[in-house]
């Protein structure tokens, strides 16, 4: 019940009362008697409704008071929150001057907060940017809500700084805009990060346009090269049949030097060519049935002579039910290749053996062993990346591209296998090769 349905009950008694009080006057002591009694009942109805009347005006004055209760404990709230916010929130007037603001805004712009009320916020633009911002206030009264606007704000003796404006307009009850307010976040961390990031991704863009012309590079040069070294390698095969016994054997010592150093060169040629395949994404497998102990007995075979050279022992065993798998047989017999030479070239006593088993029905397992001078701890993390080689000391009395790894471990990988070694050092290294038996063409 509101205090107007309650002032109505209360004037209704006043009525009741006044007409009760004619009536006894006019009436006789009989009609005295019983209008008394009437008028006595009707009073104590009326009591009893202004005692329910007073009961809800009580209850409804403490619901009153829990609301305002509430209501004061949400502004405190707001005013905390306002206040203790860690970006800077500030609130003007239709004109552009301060009205509010909170500690984060009076330390962004280095102003006490009670100096800044009263003052217009174009005063901490640039005044380069003012122009614009009086643009920008114009066309708040129509978009009502502008968010992440960036500006720069010039503190006062302080060095200027990027903020993310985020921008409310507020109306009276007619409509008017009666003022805006602002949230106000620095920026500038996160400018200088996206500055880097830009130049990360010039670098980048730079290195991979590097990248590619070096591998374009190396295509065409390897070619070049190749070409006439096939020239030199095949008339010095020419030249030492044909001339064998006519030559003097200093003469034929030559010829043979030129053919071996022709060889070599062709083989590191080749290593530059397969690698800027690789890195340009040009090798491609061809598959195909193949033995894989026929192919591991053909390419130890072939390295025996240089086994021999050093009298190292080249042994190989196998323990595989069915030796069919699907592969490329040219890139299969170039990992074996790159970790047999490799094996012994770093061997000087001992032996190099190959084992071949199976992984389970789908999988075999190829590991190339030897006794050489094995490979430092803090080498094994980088064995495989090109260019670079175990000990550099060492490697470079035996020569090479330091390609051979790098090459073998993408073969690998292309064929949806994986490589490993284990090594100590003076006591040998074993590389091991796990493949798919059938290899995928997507792979």
């Amino acid at each position: 019940m509101d205090a107007r349905l309650f002032n109505q009950k209360i004037q209704t008694t006043y009525k009741q009362a006044a007409l009760l009080y004619k009536r006894t006057k006019v009436a006789s002591s009989e009609q005295r008697e019983e209008l008394l009694e009437q008028s006595l009942e009707e009073l104590r109805i009326t009591l009893e409704e202004l005692h329910v009347a007073e009961e809800e005006i009580l209850a409804q004055n403490e619901e009153l008071a829990i609301a305002r209760s509430q209501v004061e404990i949400e502004r405190q709230r707001y005013l905390d929150l306002f206040e203790f916010a860690p970006d800077g929130y500030i609130v003007t007037d239709a004109t552009g001057k301060i009205r509010e603001a909170n500690r984060a805004a009076a330390k962004l712009l280095n102003v006490p907060q009670q100096f800044l009320v009263g003052k217009p916020l174009i005063n901490y633009v640039p005044s380069e940017q003012r122009q614009a911002f009086r643009i920008q206030l114009q066309k708040l009264d129509r978009l009502q809500q502008l968010e992440e606007w960036e500006l720069t704000f010039c503190p006062r003796q302080g060095i200027a700084f990027d903020a993310a404006v985020t921008v409310s307009s507020m109306y009276d009850a007619s409509g008017n805009l009666k003022g805006w307010r602002w949230l106000i976040r620095d920026i500038t961390a996160r400018k200088q990060a996206e500055a880097a990031i830009r130049a990360v991704q010039l670098q980048n863009l730079q290195l991979q346009e590097a990248a590619k012309l070096r591998a374009h590079f190396l295509a065409i040069m390897s070619h070049e090269l190749r070409s006439p070294l096939n020239a030199i390698v095949g008339f010095s095969q020419l030249l030492l049949r044909q001339t064998q016994s006519a030559l003097p054997q200093t003469q034929e010592n030559m010829v043979s030097r030129i053919l071996n150093s022709g060889k070599h060169l062709l083989v590191l040629i080749e290593d530059i060519l397969d690698f800027s395949k690789v890195e340009a994404g040009k090798l491609t497998l061809k598959l195909e049935p193949l033995n894989v102990v026929d192919l591991v007995i053909a390419t130890t075979e072939e390295m025996h002579c240089l086994a021999e050279q050093k009298h190292l022992k080249l042994q190989r065993s196998f323990a595989i039910k069915s030796s069919i798998i699907s592969n490329d047989s040219v890139r299969l017999r170039q990992i074996l290749l790159n970790l047999l030479s490799n094996a012994i070239k770093f061997t000087e006593v001992g032996k190099v053996e190959v084992r071949v088993w199976e992984l389970g029905s789908d999988r075999i397992a190829i590991a190339v062993e030897d006794t050489g001078i094995g490979i430092a701890p803090e080498d094994l993390q980088s064995i495989f990346q090109p260019f670079r080689q175990g000990n550099q000391t060492l490697t470079r009395q035996h020569g090479g591209t330091g390609l051979g790894l790098a090459i073998t471990d993408s073969l690998v990988k292309m064929m949806g296998g994986k490589i490993s070694v284990e090594s100590k050092v003076e006591q040998g290294s074993t590389f091991y090769v796990e493949l798919p038996r059938r290899v995928r063409e997507q792979q």
